[in-house]
């Protein structure tokens, strides 16, 4: 495993393109393995595509390395996707998560989840929630995610896209 500095800070602005392109180079090479083709083929468009109001949201972040590449993004809002019902004061969402694929095992993502936890604690938050793909399961249960169920996140009419509804309580450090 490949050691780097990382630093996580708040997305800004100038972020927007590097998100954008983070996530457009790496949803299809990590969810290849788990989607069929045909899905990916009309799924990816709509998913891959860094969302202006989450990356501005103040509860989204960048992960750096010592050359100030991004090569990694997530956030929480109270706000549930699109969908997925209303706000609550105590549940954090996990948002649009991405380690960059050519970096995994570098604990981009283990960087990532401790900010937003620490985040989102002092911010009150009682309880996560999040809709992993069927990739990331692994990933989120090792940061102390529970299965809830399957689920179906409708992308847009005739595009539903398999996921797993997932559940943490806020474990203070």
């Amino acid at each position: 495993m490949r050691r780097s500095i990382l630093t996580v800070r708040t997305a800004l602005a100038s972020d927007f393109s590097g998100v954008d392109a983070l996530l457009a180079r790496s949803y299809p090479a990590i969810l290849k393995a788990d989607y069929l083709p045909s899905l990916l083929v009309t799924a990816i468009p709509l998913i891959s595509k860094a969302q202006p109001r989450l990356v501005m949201s103040g509860t989204y972040f960048v992960v750096e390395d010592k050359d100030g590449a991004i090569v990694g993004a997530g956030g929480w809002t109270r706000a549930a996707p699109p969908g997925a019902g209303g706000e609550r004061f105590d549940v954090a969402h996990i948002r649009h998560v991405v380690s960059d694929h050519r970096r995994l095992r570098e604990g981009i993502g283990r960087r990532l989840m401790g900010h937003i936890f620490r985040t989102a604690g002092a911010a009150g938050i009682e309880q996560f929630e999040c809709f992993s793909t069927l990739t990331a399961v692994p990933f989120y249960a090792d940061c102390g995610f529970s299965v809830i169920g399957p689920m179906t996140v409708g992308l847009r009419a005739g595009i539903d896209f398999p996921a797993v509804h997932m559940r943490r309580f806020h474990k203070p450090d």
